[in-house]
């Protein structure tokens, strides 16, 4: 795993736009196969529910959207780290629908971002308080690899 992206251990070979495109359907598809009540259930204690994973990813989208943001217009910016247990205390409640309309949302708005700024911003430097120096091609990869692990969790949740 590297310190720079830690999710990079997530990525699959497909390319990242693939995986950024194709999220909130698979979303959408395992929010269904979990169901009623269950969405809203944390499978252990401690751990979040389904619904509680797509608010999340509708926070991470904010955040990964103001970074590439940031990214693009200053030079080498320092990004804010975010405590995502902090912001989880929010989720309760937030039903599933709504937190993946907000994901889908920012997702589509920073895939344009994505798709207008590569490969050309590819290497601008940016720099992360606790994993160091990374590019915007890094975050890039980072939210690809932060999409499949969260997939992943939901699809352990979807009934087999």
């Amino acid at each position: 795993m590297s310190e720079v992206n830690p999710y990079d251990r997530f990525l699959d070979g497909r390319a990242l736009d693939t995986i950024l495109a194709a999220t909130p359907k698979e979303i959408g598809r395992l929010i269904e196969a979990i169901g009623g009540e269950r969405v809203n259930t944390a499978p252990a204690p401690g751990k979040w529910s389904a619904a509680e994973i797509v608010a999340h990813l509708a926070d991470c989208e904010l955040v990964f959207g103001f970074r590439l943001r940031q990214t693009l217009a200053e030079d080498a910016p320092v990004i804010q780290p975010f405590d995502q247990d902090k912001w989880a205390a929010n989720y309760r409640g937030v039903p599933a629908s709504q937190a993946l309309e907000v994901f889908s949302a920012l997702r589509g708005w920073n895939l344009r971002l994505i798709g207008g700024a590569l490969p050309e911003a590819a290497e601008r430097p940016v720099t992360h308080p606790e994993r160091g120096t990374m590019t915007f091609l890094t975050i890039v990869e980072t939210m690809a690899g932060h999409d499949l692990n969260h997939l992943g969790q939901l699809q352990r949740l979807a009934p087999v």
